[in-house]
């Protein structure tokens, strides 16, 4: 090896044990609150907030398994189980609207989740969990390929222009546009049904696309494409299917995934999205979509996270973020304790 060979290398060695001595490791944000365990593998949890009593606010779960269930917690962590949903077909994803209505004199609370390996997703009314789908909506069945049939990621979205809701529904696989679904759900009569209204979405195919979230206040839909990027585009139909943004591909080690909104006043606010495979959140300004900074909140493999900025109980009296982990539970956390911030 040549005098100026060796200096070279001699170079990249010290740059790289350099960089590597000034990395510090995040600092770990411990959960308030560890769930009971599920039975098989939990994926995507939803808060529902009790507003006459805010400390018998219900956070569900999804627990993805032929034999699955949607699973029911108190703010303690403990399984109600005249709350769970059981001997479902691998429920994969779940979302909640509150404050829906039904007809002139009626407003309800509505979860909705997909059912994956009975191609449909269903609807239930909180928090007396009545069925409201007559056993599930269909969805996809047009497509012959069967991985373009099988639900995954689910969000509604409450149009703040006349409080019309709409289900927005992903899939294991599907086409470089129209990946994702939209239906409009319609009330008549104590009768619920499903419109399709557009079918929307690029994907890249690097992967598959399962996390969707909606800012209803801001009309956007954020979706991840996963192994690729962030993807954003209008939640009203009437604003038309181009896409407003793709960021936050790079700040990702590999699947970017579970994604919750930390909605202000105005344009303010937080998007907190799982860096999977680093067991890290990646945190992004709600109004510019800028990536802001990475923390650790002790999951594992997280798929799916929600959070809610309001008070609850004693611990948590600033907001619950909850997140998956791959231990068969999810962790509960006072919103105060990620640090948000720009």
């Amino acid at each position: 090896m040549s005098l100026k060979t060796s200096t070279i290398a001699l170079i990249i060695f010290l740059s790289v044990t350099i960089s590597s001595c000034n990395t510090k490791p995040l600092p770990v944000v411990e959960p308030d609150v560890i769930t009971e365990h599920t039975l098989h593998d939990t994926d995507d949890p939803a808060i529902w907030i009790n507003h006459d009593n805010p400390d018998q606010s219900i956070v569900f779960g999804t627990d993805k398994d032929t034999d699955g269930a949607i699973y029911a917690f108190d703010l303690e962590g403990k399984i109600i189980e005249s709350k769970t949903i059981r001997g479902l077909k691998r429920p994969n994803n779940v979302d909640i609207r509150q404050g829906i209505q039904m007809n002139d004199s009626t407003n309800i609370d509505i979860m909705a989740f997909t059912e994956r390996e009975n191609e449909q997703i269903r609807l239930f009314s909180i928090p007396d969990m009545r069925p409201l789908d007559n056993g599930g909506f269909p969805v996809f069945q047009d497509e012959t390929e069967e991985e373009f049939r099988l639900p995954m990621g689910i969000s509604l979205f409450k149009s703040p222009k006349d409080g019309s809701l709409y289900a927005i529904v992903g899939r294991k696989n599907g086409p470089e546009q129209g990946y994702l679904h939209q239906f409009k759900v319609k009330f008549t009569d104590e009768k619920v049904s499903l419109t399709l209204v557009r079918k929307f979405g690029r994907y890249s195919g690097k992967k598959e696309i399962e996390a969707i979230a909606v800012d209803d206040a801001l009309g956007h839909i954020y979706y991840s494409d996963e192994i690729f990027g962030i993807r954003k585009y209008h939640a009203e139909p009437s604003m038309g299917n181009e896409e407003i943004k793709l960021f936050g591909g790079k700040t990702f080690q590999r699947d970017n995934e579970g994604i919750a909104i930390v909605a202000k006043d105005g344009k303010e606010g937080f998007i907190v999205v799982s860096n999977q495979q680093a067991e890290t959140f990646n945190v992004f300004s709600r109004s510019t979509n800028q990536f802001l900074k990475e923390i650790n909140l002790s999951t594992k493999q997280t798929d799916g996270c929600d959070v809610v900025a309001v008070r609850l109980n004693s611990t948590f009296k600033n907001g619950l973020f909850v997140a998956m982990n791959d231990e068969k539970n999810f962790y509960f956390y006072d919103l105060d304790k990620l640090g948000l911030e720009e």
